[in-house]
């Protein structure tokens, strides 16, 4: 069928440039500055769709890295730092090491404190010779990226995002200090969103939103070295005086990678959309799994609604 136009001429000539324009807004620019370690895999599971979709993507990354390699998916653009691979993979393996090691609160908290204090410094030496890479700033300066995709956790992205004045858009699981909550304004009461490490649920009683307050207060004595240094650092680089919270802010869109099966429920705001699925595997069920499947969550939902 002939594609027949209003006969107004004003009419005709706006539903073609329309049809142009959304020609043209089929695929956009992407730049990517991810974490390295095990977020890069939900980040590498995105990118593989948003290229399908027709988007160019380039990730922006240091030369030794653990999980961040070249691929048909996006364009690798990488930058020298002064940490040599083996060094990168022992201090994240010691960290690791120490997180998941058994002792008192008190004895984890220091103990993890200082390594993270260590990785800190690591990364904000890292962030400083990505943002002072002329070659690489000039680059990415004339690549006319239409977004970021970033992972707040260290807020390099960020503070390119801001210096490149373009929208920014997070991949996260979570930040340190409930940041996430302060920058977006979103309700994060103790008394009823429970805080890392205290096996508590979203039903707590008197004294367990008592322990789970002095938790939190635990958040005052693990920013400041934590983001401290990236604030003096996107103050120099961005020539004004900024925190890490009005970078925060700037955030278009929050992609949080969890989900309200595993996590307890909290308050959201519009531009926070939970994508844990994005850290499964698609896998097909084969049919007969399909009905197991289903006998098995009826007898496990008639199960708790008995016990209720």
């Amino acid at each position: 069928m002939a594609l027949v136009l209003p006969s107004h001429p004003q009419v005709s000539v706006s539903l073609l440039l329309l049809m142009s324009w959304l020609s043209l807004a089929a695929g956009g620019k992407l730049l990517v500055v991810s974490v390295d370690g095990s977020p890069w895999f939900s980040v590498l599971e995105m990118l593989q769709v948003l290229k399908q979709k027709g988007h160019e993507i380039v990730v922006v990354a240091p030369e030794t890295t653990l999980n961040v390699k070249p691929s048909e998916n996006f364009i690798l653009k990488t930058y020298p730092v002064t940490f040599p691979q083996e060094e990168t993979e022992d201090s994240f393996d010691t960290f690791l090491k120490d997180i998941f090691e058994e002792g008192s609160f008190l004895g984890r908290f220091f103990r993890v404190r200082e390594k993270m204090k260590k990785v800190c410094e690591s990364t904000v030496i890292d962030c400083e010779h990505l943002l002072y890479n002329k070659e690489l700033i000039k680059y990415l300066e004339e690549s006319k990226f239409d977004a970021l995709l970033t992972d707040p956790v260290l807020p390099c992205g960020a503070i390119l995002a801001e210096y490149l004045s373009i929208p920014s858009v997070y991949f996260m699981r979570l930040i340190p200090c409930g940041l996430d909550s302060e920058a977006t304004q979103c309700p994060n009461p103790p008394s009823y969103i429970p805080r890392a490490f205290t096996d508590l649920t979203d039903h707590m009683n008197f004294l367990q939103r008592v322990k789970n307050v002095i938790f939190d207060t635990s958040n005052l004595f693990l920013c400041d070295f934590i983001f401290k240094p990236f604030e003096k650092l996107a103050s120099e680089f961005l020539q004004r005086d900024v925190t890490v919270l009005d970078l925060l802010r700037k955030a278009s869109v929050w992609l949080l990678r969890y989900d309200f099966v595993l996590d307890y429920p909290r308050p959201l705001m519009p531009n926070m959309i939970v994508v844990g699925g994005a850290n499964c595997a698609h896998k097909q069920l084969p049919q007969v799994g399909h009905a197991q499947f289903l006998i098995l969550a009826l007898i496990d939902y008639c199960a708790s609604a008995f016990s209720v």
